[in-house]
């Protein structure tokens, strides 16, 4: 009876062992300007439907080193692997957020920045033309620290920022988008990960926020290891195309042992 027990306990500790070693890495998706995590609710249901677990973690788009902090502080929580997922400007936060994190296996930049060592979001969307969000974005709005926060003008939202996603959709968008300050834009950023954790690009070559040829800079820069460029694609490609985002995703985190 003993000699049983002891056997059926090292099976269930070597069972135990083997689904832990072929668990699923957490995804950590981070929204950027403009947005918010909802913008990520068609990858979300893909990646849960799959099995994975999933995290929408909230940007504060204040400035690149306060919001790489919090980002780090949800990914310190999670126990296991991660994969991190990056839009727009939160591809700056997540270059910043993993440095050091050892639990961070890949990095996902979805229409967004990855920026090296003193670049900013604004220099990097004007290093190839092809922007027009500097004349879509609304008068600053003033902050009782003296700084300002931006948005983009609502009857420029639909063309300026997701011009692939139905109007209605657009426009609630538009009314719910989160203002990032200038400051953030316009911060330098430190050094990224990108340089030491394995990187996953896809955008849409119709984004009128970052043009497509930065993007493309960008992920050859970062020996991205794979690329995925969607005709047509505005800049929320991942509430217009959620599964080919959502498919990227998983294909990175297959590469997590």
């Amino acid at each position: 009876m003993k000699t049983s027990l002891a056997r059926f306990a090292l099976s269930a500790a070597l069972l135990g062992a083997a689904c832990a070693a072929h668990a699923k890495p957490t995804v950590v998706l981070v929204h950027g300007a403009f947005a918010d995590s909802s913008s990520w609710d068609g990858v979300i249901a893909k990646l849960e439907k799959d099995g994975y677990t999933v995290i929408g973690a909230a940007n504060p788009l204040r400035s690149v080193k306060s919001d790489a902090a919090s980002v780090a502080s949800v990914v310190n929580s999670v126990t296991g692997p991660v994969v991190l997922v990056g839009h727009s400007y939160g591809g700056s936060v997540i270059s910043a957020a993993a440095a050091g994190a050892t639990n961070v296996k890949a990095l996902v930049y979805v229409a967004a920045f990855a920026p090296d060592s003193g670049e900013t979001a604004v220099g990097l969307s004007n290093k190839f033309p092809g922007s027009t969000l500097g004349p879509a974005l609304a008068p600053p709005v003033a902050l009782a620290d003296g700084g300002k926060d931006l948005y983009i003008r609502q009857d420029k939202f639909h063309q300026q920022f997701a011009a692939d996603v139905p109007a209605a959709k657009a426009r609630l968008m538009a009314a719910g988008q989160r203002p990032i300050t200038d400051a953030a834009l316009n911060e330098s950023a430190p050094a990224p990960a990108w340089k030491t954790i394995p990187s996953w690009f896809i955008y849409g070559k119709a984004d009128k926020n970052i043009p497509a040829a930065s993007q493309d800079f960008m992920a050859k820069r970062a020996n991205a290891r794979k690329t995925v460029v969607i005709d047509g694609a505005s800049h929320v490609v991942m509430t217009s195309h959620p599964t080919e985002v959502a498919t990227l995703i998983e294909e990175a985190a297959a590469t997590v042992k």
